[in-house]
This record gives structure tokens, C-alpha cells and sequence, in this order.
């Protein structure tokens, strides 16, 4: 195999493995910019992947099953939010319970689902095809990586040109993020603070089930039991990396789709590396790009702290 070849491919996995990083990464910052902390971005990423698979299933339009995903997730991520937001539970207690939930929620249903159809193994379903963009799928080595994928990846990358103008250009924005810094000064000056940290949570639950209908329909076309296999968990460590801007979180969610992608080269390579070492590849990349951030990370001021109007 060329080097060329081995590039394009390293390429394309890394691609592949960062879109849903970013889904899930860029709905994360929208939610610790607004001072909610949502460590339930596995179990929301595993809700949207087992209801897009189930819906684009049954309905036969993986269209569907991507707005059955997201919506089953906003709705999840609206129930964290009361408990957090609007009654002031622990967000880090409320994130993991919502994991927990998730997992053994899709666990049953999915078995069900199997016994119901007769049919043991994943749940299949109809897919998101690949398309190339006219003129740049044909940049070399690059250029059918990036350019060369389904809706769901060029939907990620305008997710986050929006995400920073909607953050940094806007009026809404500028309020989102006072909401993380300084609450009370926020709601001087006419904001919402519950009404914009419902809105951030939900946001958020939105964009991660959206990764995990990538995963199932995007990326596969069936849904496997927990097959978001710690994506949310390396979503939480690229908002940090990416020093909670939402350019930041996109090269960070590319730095860890490489790792998973040359995961994938060096398993397919027959290098005779254990496989243990291959597996925890990208999550040995996550401990080591967290410990070697450079610089001072200042995450939101209220980051985690529940308010409660004067």
C-alpha cells in the first residue's frame, strides 16, 4: 500500500471518528458557556443512536430517524435540565444517573427489539450515503476525506462557524455566555438565566444525539449495544482542550478522530501491536492532550454552580 493511500485512509477514518466528537462537543460548549456542566453526554449520544436506528427502521427514511434522535435527546437533556437548572440538583450526580439510565434503557430496549424481529445482532437500518462536494473531492490526499462523506459531516462542519458567530456576533450570545460568567449581572441587564440554561441544556442534548445517530445511521447502519463506547466522555475532554471556544473544540475533535482513525490504520496494518494497546489508543491520546495542555484554561466563572434569583 502507497504512502499516499495509507494518508488518504488515516485521513478518512479521522474524519469519520471526529463528526460525532464534534456533535457532542459543540452542544457541551453551548451548555458550559451558558454554567451547566452536562457530564450525561454518553447516555444522551447512545439515546439518539438506538432512536435514530429504531425510527429510520421502521419509517424507512434515515431523515426521520435523525429528527427521532434529536428529539428523544432534547427532550432527556430538558429533563436533566429541570432537575438542575430549575431545582438546583447536583449536575455532576444528574449527569451520571442519566448515563446510567441510557445504558440500561437502550440495553433492554434493544434486546426487545431483537426478540420482537427474531433476528439476533445489531439493529439494522437504512443509512446516510456518502456524496462528493464538486471540485474539492478532488484536492489530493485530503480532498475525499473531508469532502467525500454524508449529510451528517458537512453538517458538522457548519456546526461550528455557527456556533462561534451565533457565541461572539450576537446579542442572544453575549447573554448566553454572561449566564456562565456572572448570572447576576446577566439577569441586571434583562436576561433569563433559567430560560437560557434550559435552552443551552437542551441545545446540547440535541447536538450529542445527533453524534449518536451519526454513529448508528452515519458512520454504520445499525445500532450495537453500547456502541458509543466513551465518545461523550472524550467529548467533555475536547471542550476543555479546545479551551471552551468552539474553534478550539473543532481541532481538538480532529486531534482525537486521528487518534481513532489511526487506531483503525494500525489494527487493519496487522503491525503486531496487542489490541489492548490499539483499543486505548484514543483514550491514552485524550489523559496525555489534557496533561499537556499549554497555558492557563479558565473554564466559565459559574461553571457547575446552580442559581437562584435574588
Amino acid at each position: 500500500m502507497s504512502w499516499i493511500a495509507t494518508t488518504e485512509g488515516v485521513a478518512g477514518a479521522a474524519v469519520r471518528m471526529a463528526v460525532p466528537l464534534i456533535f457532542a462537543a459543540q452542544g457541551e460548549l453551548l451548555a458550559e458557556r451558558a454554567g451547566v456542566l452536562n457530564i450525561g453526554l454518553e447516555g444522551l449520544m447512545l439515546c439518539g443512536a438506538f432512536t435514530g436506528a429504531a425510527v429510520a427502521a421502521a419509517a424507512g427514511s434515515p431523515w426521520i430517524g435523525l429528527a427521532a434522535g434529536m428529539s428523544v435527546g432534547a427532550l432527556l437533556a430538558a429533563a436533566f435540565g429541570l432537575l438542575v437548572v430549575l431545582r438546583g440538583a447536583d449536575q455532576v450526580v444528574a449527569g451520571i444517573a442519566l448515563n446510567l439510565l441510557a445504558l440500561g434503557l437502550t440495553g433492554v430496549l434493544y434486546h426487545a427489539a431483537a426478540s420482537a424481529s427474531g433476528v439476533s445482532g445489531s439493529l439494522a437500518a437504512p443509512t446516510f450515503h456518502d456524496f462528493p462536494l464538486a471540485g474539492l473531492a478532488a484536492i489530493p490526499l485530503v480532498g475525499r476525506a473531508f469532502f467525500e462523506r454524508n449529510v451528517l459531516c458537512y453538517l458538522a462542519y457548519a456546526l461550528t462557524p455557527a456556533v462561534a458567530f451565533f457565541l461572539y456576533h450576537t446579542r442572544a450570545g453575549l447573554r448566553w455566555r454572561a449566564t456562565g460568567e456572572h448570572p447576576l449581572a446577566a439577569e441586571t441587564a434583562g436576561a433569563n438565566v433559567a430560560r437560557v440554561r434550559m435552552a443551552a441544556v437542551t441545545a446540547c442534548g440535541a447536538l450529542a444525539a445527533a453524534g449518536g445517530v451519526y454513529l448508528s445511521i452515519g458512520h454504520l447502519d445499525r445500532f450495537g449495544e453500547n456502541m458509543v463506547a466513551g465518545r461523550g466522555f472524550i467529548a467533555l475532554a475536547i471542550v476543555i482542550l479546545g479551551r471552551w471556544n468552539p474553534w478550539g473544540a473543532l481541532a481538538a475533535g480532529l486531534f482525537f478522530g486521528l487518534a481513532q482513525g489511526l487506531q483503525l490504520a494500525l489494527g487493519a496494518r496487522g503491525t503486531g501491536l496487542p489490541y489492548q494497546f490499539l483499543l486505548a489508543l484514543p483514550y491514552v491520546a485524550t489523559i496525555a492532550a489534557l496533561l499537556l495542555r499549554f497555558g492557563r484554561v479558565r473554564p466559565p466563572a459559574r461553571l457547575a454552580e446552580p442559581y437562584r434569583r435574588a
